[in-house]
């Protein structure tokens, strides 16, 4: 009779543990997806709405066009605001409705591996990229500021910056161990300091107006 020790005994997988090369997140980040993501989706679907009610009437003046320089209706009439031959914020739409998916898969323990993360990372740099370029635009060229343009704005950088510091900690993007240290604990002066930078340049570009 042959005696069974516990090397014998084939161990369970936990089906919650994630697959080996996949990671997921902590609640939080999960969370932080989730907001950004409803934000975003929140501003586009609201400039929406009202391009479609400035393509019916020409004259309709949408209501965060609260004086000269914050006019979303300057901003919803330029050439700009359509570059890809369809209203932009119809880009959004699609784009912020996968972050919240990806938000709301991490919240229910998913994991994920390298190429999807890697993946989702490329999408957040061309959002991030994609909106420094309507900035400049928005700032020097349209001369005019939409507020729901700022909150996909916002929304848009902070989940870039956190994806990417994830990718950067997870081993997912070559970087030096001193720079997975910061990340791990303040990947949050990143955002911060890249909206700090737009607001100074908002804030010094109509500078006179501010103060009159």
């Amino acid at each position: 009779m042959s005696k069974t020790t516990v090397k014998d005994v084939p161990l369970e997988r936990d089906p919650a543990a994630p697959s080996p090369g996949r990671v997921g997140t902590g609640r939080a980040f999960a969370i932080m997806l989730l907001i950004t993501g409803a934000a975003g989706l929140l501003a586009a679907w609201v400039i929406t709405l009202d391009k479609f009610k400035l393509l019916e009437d020409p004259n309709f003046t949408p209501a965060c066009s609260l004086n000269p320089v914050v006019s979303c209706g300057n901003i919803m009439k330029s050439d700009q605001a359509s570059v890809f031959g369809f209203p932009n914020p119809m880009l959004g739409l699609v784009a912020y409705g996968i972050v919240i998916c990806v938000g709301m898969s991490l919240l229910a323990r998913a994991s994920f591996p390298r190429w999807y993360w890697l993946t989702f990372n490329a999408g957040t740099l061309f959002g991030v990229g994609f909106c420094t370029w309507l900035q400049f635009q928005s700032l020097y060229r349209i001369n005019s500021l939409c507020l729901w343009c700022c909150l996909a704005w916002v929304a848009t950088i902070v989940m870039f910056w956190y994806v990417t510091s994830l990718n950067v900690r997870n081993g997912f993007l070559p970087a030096p161990s001193r720079l997975k240290g910061f990340l791990g604990e303040f990947t949050w002066v990143l955002p911060v300091m890249h909206i700090g930078i737009i607001g100074m340049l908002i804030l010094t570009r109509w500078w006179d107006f501010w103060t009159s």
